[in-house]
């Protein structure tokens, strides 16, 4: 089977995708614009072939890639980056070349909230109230049915990027002033705690692997006030957000693809959702998952590619944490104070690209205990701040 991945090297532990692929296999077939002998050895090692580009934003580039891959490997199986960034441009090549998966005419159902809403309410889901706007007038009158403040954000946007919270007329009408050049929806504001249901699905859309998060802060909160942040695995899933998580798989159609759902759980203990994401959380949730588990969930959706039947036996052993920290804020404790005292619980220590550091932190502890009291304490003694 031929399987072209775009963009192997980033995020930087995506070349395991490529890795375990080929131990499955697969013709790994990378398309990329670095040189070759700029990508890790491991990630060259892995790849049969590698197409490189000037900019992977030129269509055109892309589609010849594939059709060289075509005429020199045979039909191209799958194609993926595992990424949101490249879920339109992987239809597109889905399409263009009768791939498997995703396709063009579909693809806005998991990339425009205004899209995700309607499935939200077919599924009998709660979620945020909302509308596209074109002017100010759009926003005034979901803040009168909702009341202030009402969240801005782009109908396609990803992660907290040109996200706003508007506190009051003269607020929405600057924002308007200023507006960026793209379609945005206004949302009204859920006071709540993020949670979260992940997870893989087969070729059939049955969940072989899921488990959970709980957001400290939201994404956006640390990107407008550019705060640190941490979200940590639960060890059980609640019922509730487990019946709505596969409510969710069914009506979005997830079949052989991560899945990545958000959720408000409201002050009064219900939840509302807030938006689905068909691929791996960001940052390095995914070797949370193996860490939590002691699992290789990169090997586990390789074998899934394969359409092999798989049932995973699994325990979530752990809380795994993300536990962020920002250069600009006053750390109490330096590097070598937070390795001398919790070592043994840190997994992963990772410094981050600037296009991931202003939600996730210029620098990630990932720890890992099974207790959620320790897991608290690390990131008291992580993100304490002097005086």
């Amino acid at each position: 089977m031929n399987f072209v991945f775009l963009s192997p090297h980033f995020p930087p532990n995506y070349y395991l995708f490529c890795r375990r692929l080929k131990e499955a296999g697969f013709t790994v077939l990378a398309i990329g614009e670095p040189d070759l002998g700029e990508l890790r050895p491991e990630l060259r090692e892995a790849l049969d072939w590698y197409y490189k580009v000037d900019d992977l934003h030129n269509y055109d580039g892309l589609k010849a890639a594939c059709g060289f891959f075509t005429e020199r490997f045979g039909h191209i199986d799958r194609i993926d980056s595992l990424n949101e960034y490249w879920l339109e441009t992987e239809a597109r090549l889905r399409t263009d070349f009768g791939i498997q998966g995703v396709q063009a005419d579909s693809v806005a159902d998991i990339r425009h909230k205004s899209r995700m809403k309607k499935i939200f309410h077919a599924a009998g889901i709660q979620h945020a109230r909302g509308r596209l706007v074109q002017e100010p007038a759009d926003v005034l009158a979901l803040a009168h049915a909702a009341g202030f403040p009402v969240i801005v954000k782009p109908d396609d946007g990803m992660g907290a990027a040109f996200t706003y919270k508007l506190g009051n007329a003269a607020q929405v009408r600057d924002f308007f002033a200023g507006k960026p050049d793209r379609q945005f929806i206004a949302e009204e504001f859920i006071d709540g705690d993020i949670v979260t249901f992940d997870g893989l699905t087969d070729a059939g859309g049955k969940i072989v692997f899921c488990t959970s998060h709980v957001y400290g802060e939201g994404v956006m909160e640390s990107v407008l006030a550019d705060s640190h942040i941490y979200y940590y695995s639960a060890r059980k899933i609640p019922a509730d957000l487990e019946a709505a998580g596969r409510k969710l798989a069914d009506g979005f159609k997830v079949r052989e693809r991560f899945f990545h759902f958000e959720f408000f759980r409201r002050r009064d203990g219900s939840l509302c959702a807030l938006e689905v994401n068909i691929r791996p959380p960001g940052g390095f949730t995914l070797d949370m998952f193996n860490y939590s588990c002691d699992l290789d969930l990169y090997a586990v959706w390789a074998r899934v590619m394969t359409g092999a039947p798989l049932t995973l036996d699994y325990d979530r052993k752990y809380h795994c944490c993300h536990i962020g920290r920002k250069y600009r804020l006053p750390y109490r404790h330096s590097h070598e104070e937070i390795m001398n005292k919790l070592g043994a619980m840190v997994m992963q220590y990772q410094e981050l690209p600037p296009v991931l550091a202003r939600a996730m932190g210029d620098c990630v502890y990932i720890v890992r205990a099974e207790k959620l009291e320790d897991i608290m304490d690390a990131v008291d003694f992580i993100q304490e701040q002097r005086s």
